[in-house]
C-alpha cells in the first residue's frame, strides 16, 4: 500500500495547493504559543481554587477530543469496510508509530524540555528540524536532493541562532532540557516522514481519526505517568470548556488539517523551506498578539532567515525553469524525428 519511494507524481496544481497548506499550517503552529500564553493568562484571572485550570496538556488533551467532532462529520465516508480491508498490516504499523510519535512523544519531549530549560535553548534546538528533514527525506524517502533548499535549510538556522544568542546575551548550554529538546525534534522528524509515507496509500480520514484517538490516549496516560494522577483534575472545568475552542478549532483542527493535507502533496523542499520561517513567524506574532519585544536578534536574524528562504525559492524557480526548458527541447526533438521518419515515407495518406 504505502511505499518510501521517491516523491509521488502529483500534478503540479496539487504541488501549489499543497505549499499553501504547508506555510498556513506553519503560520498557525508559529502562533500556538502565543494563543496559549493568552488562554493562560485567561486562566490566572480565573483560577480554579488557587490553580491555572488553562494548563497546556489540558488544551491539548482536551482539543484533540474535540476535533474528532469535525472530523467525523468530513471523513466518515473514507471509514468503509472496503477501505478497511485494503489497509496491509504496514499501513496499520505506520498509523500506530505515527500517532505514538507526533501526538504523544513529541508534545511530552517538548514539556519536559521547557521543565528544564528555557524557551530560547529549546527554540536553538529546534531550529535543526529543516535541514536535518530534508536530508531525512533524502537518505529515507529516497527524494530528490535540491542543494538550493537545502542551502535555505542551513541558512535559516543561522538566523535562528543568531536571533536566540542575540537575545539571550549569555553562552549556551546543553543539560537535561536540551537533550529532550534534542529528542522531540527527532521525533518530530520521525512522525513527519512516517506521516509522508502513510499518506499516500492511506485515506486522509482514516489518518487524521486513527491518529488523534490513539496519540489522544498514549498522551493521556504519558502525562498521567510524567505528572502524577491529578494532572487533568481540572480538564472540564468552566473556564477550560469555555476557551479550549479557540485552541482546539485554531490550532488543532485547521493547523492539523492544512499540514496533513499539505504533506500528501507537498515536496520535501516546500516543507523545509516553510518550517525555516517559523521561528522569525513566532518571534512576529508574538509582538502583535502579547506585545513580546522580540529583542536585538529580531533584524539581523529576520533579513538572515528571509534571505535564505529567497535563495531557496530562487534556486526552486530557476529549476522548475530550466526542467520546463528541457521538456520543451525533448517535445521538439521527438517532434522533428517524426517529421523526419514521415519524410522518408512516400505514401502520405490519400
Amino acid at each position: 500500500m504505502s511505499n518510501a519511494a521517491a516523491e509521488p507524481i502529483i500534478a503540479p496544481s496539487k504541488f501549489v495547493m499543497g505549499a499553501g497548506l504547508i506555510w498556513l499550517a506553519v503560520i498557525i503552529y508559529a502562533a500556538s504559543n502565543s494563543i496559549v500564553s493568552l488562554l493562560a493568562d485567561i486562566g490566572r484571572e480565573h483560577p480554579v481554587m488557587g490553580r491555572n485550570a488553562i494548563t497546556l496538556c489540558n488544551l491539548l488533551f482536551l482539543g484533540s477530543l474535540i476535533s474528532l467532532v469535525p472530523m467525523v462529520f468530513m471523513f466518515w465516508r473514507d471509514w468503509t469496510l472496503e477501505n478497511l480491508r485494503k489497509l496491509s498490516r504496514k499501513d496499520w504499523t505506520i498509523l500506530t508509530v505515527s500517532a505514538g510519535l507526533s501526538s504523544a512523544l513529541s508534545p511530552a519531549l517538548f514539556f519536559i524540555a521547557l521543565d528544564y530549560t528555557t524557551v530560547s535553548n529549546v527554540v536553538l534546538i529546534g531550529r535543526s528540524e529543516p535541514p536535518l528533514f530534508f536530508l531525512a527525506t533524502f537518505f529515507f524517502l529516497k527524494d530528490q536532493l535540491d542543494p538550493w533548499a537545502m542551502a535555505a535549510g542551513i541558512g535559516a538556522r543561522l538566523g535562528a541562532l543568531g536571533m536566540v544568542f542575540m537575545n539571550a546575551g549569555e553562552g549556551f548550554s546543553f543539560g537535561k532540557g536540551e537533550l529532550a529538546a534534542a529528542a522531540a525534534t527527532i521525533s518530530f522528524i520521525a512522525s513527519t516522514l512516517v506521516s509522508r509515507v502513510g499518506l499516500q496509500g492511506i485515506p486522509l480520514g482514516i489518518f487524521s481519526i486513527y491518529r488523534t484517538v490513539l496519540g489522544t490516549i498514549i498522551y493521556y496516560w504519558l502525562a498521567i505517568w510524567l505528572y502524577g494522577p491529578n494532572h487533568f483534575q481540572d480538564l472540564f472545568s468552566n473556564v477550560v470548556l469555555k476557551w479550549v475552542w479557540v485552541y482546539a478549532i485554531i490550532v488543532i483542527i485547521i493547523g492539523q488539517f492544512a499540514w496533513n493535507l499539505g504533506l500528501k502533496n507537498a515536496r520535501s523542499a516546500d516543507v523545509s523551506l516553510a518550517t525555516s520561517f517559523s521561528p522569525l513567524a513566532a518571534l512576529v506574532i508574538a509582538m502583535i498578539l502579547l506585545g513580546e519585544d522580540p529583542g536585538p536578534g529580531l533584524i539581523p536574524g529576520g533579513i538572515v532567515i528571509l534571505g535564505a528562504i529567497a535563495i531557496g525559492q530562487f534556486g526552486r524557480m530557476r529549476k522548475q525553469r530550466a526542467d520546463t526548458e528541457a521538456q520543451e527541447r525533448q517535445k521538439a526533438l521527438e517532434t522533428d524525428e517524426a517529421l523526419e521518419a514521415e519524410s522518408r515515407v512516400n505514401f502520405n495518406g490519400a
